[in-house]
């Protein structure tokens, strides 16, 4: 994990969606991706009893099931100290092992980058 430069507005902004999805509703956990057209996709923790997903996880899924076929960035709002490798795989699999994913505090304060 590596401490964080300066952000983009582009990448400040899928923070803020993140941490907006996490409050809206009240989940441990808010995310967005940003695919290789600029949009974005977000969502929070999935926990049914059939069915749990981090928010992430959720995230890339939703972007592959619009017809992304890359991401540029991902990020994480949560108050865990890093991203879990299962969502830092789901990433890979569909941005490269080069896509950052940000990882910022319930604050949305950048706590870290990493890659995926």
């Amino acid at each position: 994990m590596s401490e964080a430069a300066p952000l983009d507005p582009e990448d400040q902004k899928i923070i803020t969606l993140a941490r907006s999805a996490r409050a809206r509703n009240g989940v441990p956990e808010g995310a967005a991706v940003r695919d290789e057209t600029g949009r974005t996709y977000v969502a929070g923790t999935v926990a049914l009893d059939s069915l749990r997903l981090s928010a992430l996880r959720t995230a890339v899924a939703m972007a592959v099931a619009s017809g992304a076929t890359s991401l540029e960035a991902a990020a994480v709002v949560s108050a865990d100290e890093a991203v879990a490798d299962e969502d830092r795989a789901a990433v890979r699999d569909l941005g490269g092992a080069g896509t950052p994913v940000l990882l910022a505090g319930p604050d949305g304060v950048l706590r870290a980058t990493e890659p995926a």
